[in-house]
């Protein structure tokens, strides 16, 4: 997998070879050829195909790589020369990144004058807002359809993501790549300037200054098509070649109180989950930053949790509350799917029975003022038992913000629930359950599931002059802001399990919340993670954190998210490494209860080496694959079908191209000394004896 993929810790496309064009001499050092020629794009993030049970999406390149005469583009009227008056097409255009948008796209796409595009990154980030996404996210796969709300379904009623162009699910025949590093391009528009610029409104002489990209997909047409060949391959190959792998990863759990993880609780057992998702997506792969969309929830939740496990009588409350990350939930909600399927058909120790009731984080952190929106199911209204425990939920939920700078209020009873890992769950089930967000219809964030969703969207904003340690410790205002959410939430959360003290005390911190943003958005290689990972997972720590469900598990997000948890919510106990690793070895260890992690530790103040330490927590990871792979039911409406291609090769470089004249010119010379080099080695052959025979001696007779 990691050739045709290239590893998580590296983008693909990276290389270490140098530059070298006679635009840059110098440049290059040693004697090979190919690096007297091209100069590699180092810095690059390819858009890839994914497929569904009816469509292919995404980008690529032909077998052999895409090629074509570069064109900078900075603005609307320069495409003239690339659609019409350019003589030297195909162009591989620089594209500026205020014009990635539809209506751009959709005129490159119908023409066969271009064969792909190299994006750059703007700066700022489009003041118009940017979403590839879809008007409707996961539409058809939520709870609203013909047989419940129909007149909610489709987004007839609210459209959330107005913004949303569609074009992440757009199939392009021709590659497009992000340039990551200013550096790189600058390099391609100095390249341009001195050879492709035109001079006098006609066409520039050669050579031309021109890029090729590799992005070829083994993957066409749908999910059905490939995973049939992919059965086909692995039933008659000695040898078989997967061409496609489903987006599958781990959803991450844990209880206020243990529960055994290999039985059931009991059916009378009440339970409160609280979810969040944990992924996000944008157009090109891997660059998924997810600032508002994924991340501002699943670190107010991961607070919540650390504030309710705070509380001194927990492990006496009525009810048990379950803390819930969901992966994959970008694609067709492919992590909660899984868990309800599982909770249905009993391989999971709850059951949908259980479920007491469902508060969700979703995007909290860009709130108007200090309203945060509760979303409720209008369908559900309608049933008076379900109607009656709601309306006590938000209750709960507003009276818990009394005395916070969080207001609560009710979206209203006619609007239906944005898209949520609770619509999969009301799908199965009644359930009396609330989604919290900071937009009370369309979504506040304009740069949904965008390489623009990054800490600067949420307002993430450091003094200039600080080390990398006094970041991580610098307190925000959004830090601020998301720690009085999630102080909320848990007293909410502690009233709903049945907890009569004072909640005053039950208080989320603004410095651990700052931390999890810096580590989450920032720069996942810091102090403090390190600190609370295994030994042996410290090379998951790349710099820039990105949130893509992918298709090797468990991606960097999961294993961080895991052992974030285990840190907050957990106890250290007095166990050698020997009984923390082999807890089925140890006495009382109750390992049907707890999960034990021998963790890093942090360096030891007098030297550079590690004081590790055993954390004994509740934290545990389910399957987030869709049960349509389960089921080898490829093509099917219920459940995610989504899966990303395979590919054999990832790159991008420029360099410089000959006229065809001169191409020709060369080929025919060529050939011509070919020829010549044959009839010149016939002819010598056959006259070897005449032209390589040995004289004879002057000084001999003959007789």
């Amino acid at each position: 997998r990691g050739t045709e993929r290239g590893d998580e810790g590296a983008r693909p496309g990276q290389s270490t070879q140098c530059w070298a064009l006679p635009s840059f001499p110098g440049s290059c050092q040693g004697n090979s050829v190919e690096r007297k020629i091209y100069i590699p794009l180092n810095k690059t993030a390819p858009c890839v195909r994914l497929l569904n049970a009816t469509h292919q999406i995404g980008c690529q390149s032909s077998i052999s790589g895409d090629t074509g005469v570069i064109h900078v583009v900075e603005k609307e009227e320069d495409l003239n020369w690339v659609l019409a008056d350019g003589p030297h097409p195909p162009y591989m255009i620089l594209l500026d990144g205020n014009l990635f948008n539809r209506k751009v796209l959709m005129q490159l796409k119908g023409t066969s004058r271009v064969s792909g595009l190299a994006v750059s990154i703007a700066k700022p980030n489009p003041p118009q807002g940017f979403s590839p996404g879809l008007k409707c996210p996961n539409d058809g796969f939520g709870v609203y359809s013909k047989d419940y709300g129909p007149q909610y379904a489709h987004c007839n009623t609210t459209v959330w993501n107005p913004v949303g162009s569609g074009l992440s699910y757009e199939d392009f025949d021709f590659p497009i790549f992000l340039l990551e590093d200013a550096n790189e391009t600058q390099v391609i528009k100095q390249c341009y300037q001195d050879h492709n610029v035109p001079r006098d409104g006609s066409g520039p002489e050669y050579p031309l200054c021109a890029m090729q990209l590799f992005s070829h997909m083994h993957a066409v047409t749908s999910t059905v098509t490939c995973m049939r060949r992919n059965s086909i391959q692995n039933t008659f190959s000695i040898n078989p070649e997967t061409v496609c792998d489903p987006l599958l990863d781990y959803n991450v759990w844990s209880t206020l109180q243990p529960i055994n993880s290999s039985g059931k609780v009991d059916r009378e057992q009440e339970v409160i989950i609280v979810a969040t998702r944990i992924d996000s997506h944008s157009f090109f792969w891997n660059i998924a930053p997810g600032a508002e969309s994924a991340v501002s929830s699943f670190v107010t939740h991961l607070a919540a949790a650390e504030a309710l496990h705070k509380a001194s009588d927990v492990h006496s409350l009525q009810r048990n509350v379950m803390f819930t990350f969901f992966q994959g939930e970008t694609f067709d909600y492919i992590g909660s799917s899984r868990m309800v399927y599982d909770m249905e058909k009993d391989k999971f120790p709850l059951r949908l029975d259980n479920i007491h009731s469902f508060v969700e984080l979703n995007q909290v952190a860009l709130r108007n003022g200090s309203v945060l929106w509760m979303h409720t199911d209008p369908v559900s209204w309608m049933n008076e038992s379900v109607q009656t425990q709601v309306r006590n939920l938000l209750d709960i939920l507003s009276n818990s913000s009394v005395g916070a700078n969080v207001t609560l209020q009710e979206a209203g009873y006619s609007q239906p629930l944005p898209p949520s890992s609770f619509q999969r769950f009301l799908r199965a089930r009644h359930i009396p359950g609330v989604v919290l967000t900071d937009h009370q219809a369309a979504f506040q964030n304009r740069y949904y599931q965008s390489m623009y969703d990054t800490p600067e969207n949420i307002r993430m904003q450091y003094p200039e002059g600080l080390s990398p340690e006094e970041t991580l410790e610098y307190v925000t205002d959004t830090a601020k802001s998301l720690a009085e959410v999630a102080t909320v939430v848990a007293r909410a959360l502690y009233r709903l399990a049945g907890g009569a003290n004072n909640t005053s005390a039950i208080q989320a911190d603004p410095k651990t919340v700052t931390r999890m943003l810096y580590g989450f958005l920032i720069k996942m290689n810091n102090s403090w993670f390190q600190s609370i990972i295994k030994p042996d997972l410290k090379g998951i720590l790349g710099d820039v954190p990105q949130h893509y469900v992918a298709v090797s598990s468990p991606v960097n997000t999961t294993y961080l998210v895991h052992y974030v948890l285990a840190n907050l919510t957990g106890t250290v106990v007095n166990l050698t490494k020997e009984e923390c690793l082999n807890p089925d070895k140890t006495p009382n260890a109750e390992k049907e209860l707890y999960d034990y992690a021998w963790v890093q530790g942090s360096l030891d103040p007098n030297s550079t080496t590690r004081v590790p330490y055993c954390v004994r927590s509740t934290v545990r990871l389910s399957k987030a694959l869709s049960p349509a792979f389960e089921l080898r039911q490829w093509g099917s409406t219920e459940y995610s079908t989504w899966t990303e291609s395979r590919w054999k090769e990832i790159r991008a470089r420029i360099f410089l191209v000959a006229s065809k004249e001169l191409e020709i010119i060369t080929l025919v010379v060529g050939i011509a000394i070919l020829v010549f080099s044959l009839l010149a080695t016939h002819f010598i052959n056959a006259k070897a004896d005449v032209l390589f025979s040995i004289p004879r001696d002057p000084g001999a007779v003959a007789y």
